[in-house]
């Protein structure tokens, strides 16, 4: 079954996975040499880019913009939230890696890693009819997805939770404040969307490599639980992505 997923994924977008997952050794591994802050950037937003791109093709450039606007926009406020009072995701707080913050609060990047992982989800996500489960399926989906990266991004000194908590030192509060806010940012997403014409299978392929990366992450960091979830979601992202290209649901 996994060879019928591979067969129509494009050749370029598995190359560019196995280079991501490959990228993460080097990130855990040499955090410190000169030029690894300015390569995380770069990679990050070539990572980002086949999606925000898809979604420009989908959805015309206004409409586009648009709805990255309003979930950089809602992302920038529920972090900002979060950082200053624990709500909701628990008491946390951004390192100096991620660059400059927003009112020393919130990096200025985190629309350029996080709007991706919605369009993702929400792409996998996408089936005609009711919007509701596709709403739940795309904040459980972004809920997993945190589940991989979080621990390897705290492992590299991205942000600290320094009250720690049962899973990899990152409290279970985390994973309820990204339901929320994953269900607020896939419903102003799916707000936009076409009701009836699936997103094309592009809008998947930050989120897969951005899984690949994480993945990696987790393995190199010797976190077993998050690597053997990042195996699962990258299966499962390339069979959605799969079935878009098929036109089927």
């Amino acid at each position: 079954m996994f060879s019928q997923v591979l067969r129509p994924t494009p050749r370029p977008l598995l190359f560019a996975s196995a280079a991501a997952f490959s990228a993460a050794f080097f990130a855990t591994r040499f955090p410190d040499v000169p030029g690894a802050s300015v390569g995380s950037y770069v990679s990050t937003a070539l990572i980002a880019l086949p999606s925000v791109l898809a979604l420009f093709a989908y959805l015309g450039p206004r409409r586009a913009a648009l709805s990255i606007l309003a979930v950089s926009a809602f992302a920038y406020a529920i972090e900002s939230v979060g950082v200053a009072t624990g709500f909701p995701y628990g008491t946390f707080s951004y390192d100096d890696a991620l660059g400059p913050r927003f009112f020393g609060l919130v990096p200025y990047l985190l629309p350029v890693t996080y709007v991706p992982l919605v369009i993702g989800a929400v792409a996998a996500a996408w089936a005609p009819g009711r919007v509701a489960p596709r709403v739940l399926l795309s904040a459980l989906l972004l809920v997993g997805i945190d589940a991989v990266l979080d621990p390897g991004a705290a492992a590299l000194g991205f942000w600290i939770w320094p009250e720690g908590g049962p899973y990899y030192g990152v409290p279970l509060s985390n994973f309820a404040g990204w339901l929320l806010s994953g269900a607020v940012s896939a419903t102003i997403l799916l707000s936009t969307f076409h009701p009836r014409t699936p997103p094309p299978p592009g809008a998947l392929d930050s989120v897969i490599l951005s899984t690949a990366f994480w993945t990696g992450a987790a393995l190199f960091s010797g976190l077993t639980a998050p690597m053997l979830l990042g195996i699962v979601l990258f299966a499962f992202f390339l069979y959605r992505r799969s079935r878009l290209r098929m036109g089927l649901k």
